[in-house]
Order: structure tokens, then sequence, then C-alpha cells
């Protein structure tokens, strides 16, 4: 259970380092962290605040997709997300802003690449997932569909209202939605190897 719950909360806290760095390269942020970016904007509360808000409506859609009772456990989840991104935003990085053209392209391309360690750390845990990854699951059940498929049909979901409210919206957002996915599946063997390996010594 220590070894379940370290892999939880060190992939939660380098997943939304990896979501602060794309959203400081201001070269555009993934889909759904674009949307949570112009909520705050537009509406004000911390980006993190619409990190739990959109989930808390994700779960309700979860539910309806699976045909299935809400994921409370999912609130807490999201809670840490929304905590840990406020603190990198807020605490950390403050007011600093990457400079010059390439500087930022290559925040934008560290943040993706810690982005995937972080999940691929998280889902070793085997708790509830991020809603985000959840819709997927449900949209491919839903209505049968290939996962890229269900996957595709939430990011323009995101990006269609990351577009209405303003959201940073730019190459850093199709670069991330088209790499994420190869680079998760480059950590998350290895991450489940040292996972097994942890467990078996403990």
């Amino acid at each position: 259970m220590f070894i379940r719950s370290l892999f939880y909360l060190i992939g939660l806290f380098v997943l939304s380092f990896g979501i602060s760095l794309t959203i400081k390269s201001d070269m555009g942020a993934g889909a759904w962290d674009a949307l949570n970016v112009g909520l705050s904007t537009t509406f004000g509360l911390t980006v993190g605040s619409w990190v739990f808000i959109v989930g808390i409506i994700l779960i309700a859609i979860n539910a309806w997709l699976h045909k299935s009772k809400p994921d409370y456990l999912a609130v807490i989840t999201i809670f840490l997300v929304g905590v840990f991104i406020d603190f990198w935003l807020i605490q950390v990085f403050g007011a600093w802003i990457p400079v010059g053209m390439f500087f930022r392209f290559v925040v934008l391309l560290a943040g993706m690449v810690i982005m995937a360690i972080g999940i691929s750390a998280y889902l070793q845990a085997k708790f509830p997932v991020i809603p985000i990854d959840n819709l997927m699951l449900g949209i491919q059940n839903r209505f049968k569909v290939k996962m890229m498929t269900a996957k595709t049909i939430g990011e323009v979901f995101a990006l269609i209202f990351a577009l209405i409210f303003k959201g940073p919206i730019g190459v850093g957002t199709f670069i991330i939605t088209f790499g994420i996915g190869p680079l998760i599946q480059i950590f998350y063997p290895r991450l489940e190897n040292l996972y097994k390996k942890l467990r078996h010594e403990s």
C-alpha cells in the first residue's frame, strides 16, 4: 500500500509540474489545461480550482457514459492535481516567464515529457483515474469506437470550449495532443517494471 500511495502521489505531483511548464511556455497548453486557464482568465479563481470544478462535471458525465454510479473517489485525484498545479504556478513559478522562442519550445517539450512520466507513474497505483482519462474510456464504451477515436473526441470537445473561453491554444496544443500518447507508451512499461520491483522487494 505504501508503494502504491507513493507512486500515486509522486505521479500526480510530477504530472502537475509538467502541466504547469506547458502553461508557462506560452506556446499552447494541452486542450483540457488550456480550457482551465481560459476559465480562470474569464471568470477568476485559480487554474487549480477550475481543474477541480471541470473534474466534478466530468465525473457526472462519465457516470452517464458508463451507466454507473459517479466515481466519487476520483474527487481526491482531481483535488490533488488542482492543489499541485496551483502550487507550481503560484508558489514556485510565480511571475517567471520563459523568454525566447527556442527556450519556450524547450520548456514546452520538457513539460510534455514530464507529464508523460507523471501519468505513467500514477497509473501504476490503480487508484481512481483523472476524469479526463475516464472520459476517453466512457466514450469508447458508450459509442463503441476505438480508443484513439475516443481520445480525439474528448480532446476536440475540450478544444472547442478552450477556444470559446480564450484559453492558450497554440502549436504546443497540437504537439501535446499527438505526442503525449507515444511518450506514455515509452515510459509506462519502464515505470511498471520499477513499480513491480519495488513491490517485490517490500
